[in-house]
């Protein structure tokens, strides 16, 4: 689907929203250890929410009411978390290098001699392992292994804390019209929740999660949709982009990449399935409709291999019928991942007029 005008009528989303997205993504925020973030959105919601708690495993819940008499309990979630490093071991000699362990998906390929930076402390190290000059042509054949890996702090005699945790130190970056920085899986979802709580649903409930340890398993999502007990659940995150060149046999008859999950630019991606979830038809539906409606484009995530916080959140309760939304991403879980200014505002406004229109009805309808 094409580009599209819209409504005037609308939330803004532009400079400000980026600008937040800059300060979100920047902060550090690796699995079980989601503090900086926290405090970001907290500081960021609180005019705006009815109730606000953060729980025993450091969801922010928060809860704008409705105004209407007969009104959905919907829950919006997004994880605050993001994949990194744990400090595990300090050699004894040299001092300042440090083992670690890997907290989430990470491709181990992409770390040597990347920079990362300890959370909560103004300190930079490198991953370094063997330099080429050292190496023999058999060992530049084969790909090195996480525990030949060190991050070298040793410019600094205050180091580091063994179980410190440790982002790549990637800056945020806007390029035109797409945006690079790290952790944008997925603090591209939870700056669209910040923005749909600042506005009012009179239908519903609107019942956020700002969830953690969702790249170890949907952790945080399966305790809060658990406490909130929603009628339906939709979860806002970032999905992979691999809308990228295959391998050219014949320049002639360029092959057709047909395994590209989403795409930059296409609009935000409604999921169908993943691994964990198999989305409601009622909320696919809905989706759909809003988008058709008023021209937002949207594509369908292909089914495949991992997931969202939905797969806790469906499974609670007696159920809680729940799909995805999600801005495309290419190269997440790497240092830097780029994503469309586009695909994220129109994922935001797909999801706002999805809610506005939400109405108890649905759920009287045949899954």
């Amino acid at each position: 689907m094409g580009r599209n005008q819209l409504s005037l009528t609308l939330p803004p989303f532009g400079a400000t929203q980026i600008r937040l997205l800059e300060k979100v993504s920047n902060a550090q925020a690796v699995s079980g250890d989601e503090s900086d973030v926290r405090k970001i959105v907290i500081e960021t919601i609180r005019p705006f929410v009815d109730e606000l708690k953060v729980d025993a495993l450091g969801n922010v819940l928060a809860i704008r009411h409705g105004s209407g008499e007969t009104r959905l309990k919907v829950m919006v979630a997004a994880h605050m978390d993001e994949v990194g490093l744990m400090l595990t071991s300090e050699e004894e000699k040299p001092e300042g290098f440090f083992r670690f362990e890997v907290i989430g998906g990470i491709d181990q390929r992409y770390l040597l001699g990347k920079s990362v930076k300890i959370a909560h402390q103004d300190k930079f190290g490198v991953i370094g392992t063997k330099p080429i000059h050292l190496t023999t042509p058999e060992e530049r054949k084969t790909s090195v292994n996480i525990d030949s890996m060190r991050v070298d702090l040793s410019g600094y005699t205050n180091k580091a804390r063994i179980g410190d945790r440790a982002t790549f130190a990637t800056q945020f970056q806007r390029f035109g019209d797409c945006i690079r920085g790290k952790a944008l899986d997925n603090r591209l979802g939870v700056v669209a929740l910040i923005e749909l709580l600042k506005q009012p649903y009179p239908n519903l409930d609107l019942m956020a999660a700002f969830t953690v340890q969702e790249e170890l398993g949907l952790r945080g999502a399966q305790v809060a949709a658990f406490a909130l007990n929603p009628e339906m659940a939709l979860v806002l995150d970032c999905t992979p982009a691999y809308d990228l060149p295959l391998e050219i046999e014949d320049p002639d008859h360029l092959p057709e990449n047909t395994h590209y999950n989403t795409k930059l630019n296409h609009g935000p991606a409604i999921y169908l399935a993943d691994h964990a979830t198999l989305s409601d038809p009622r909320w696919i539906a809905h989706l759909v409709q809003t988008a058709e409606e008023n021209s937002i484009p949207y594509q369908f995530r292909q089914p495949g291999g991992g997931g969202t916080d939905a797969g806790s959140i469906h499974l609670q309760r007696s159920g809680i019928p729940s799909v995805s939304l999600s801005t495309p991403g290419r190269y997440i879980h790497t240092p830097a991942a780029i994503a469309s200014l586009f695909d994220w505002k129109n994922t935001f406004y797909l999801a706002y007029l999805a809610l506005q229109s939400l109405t108890p009805d649905i759920l009287n309808h045949e899954r």
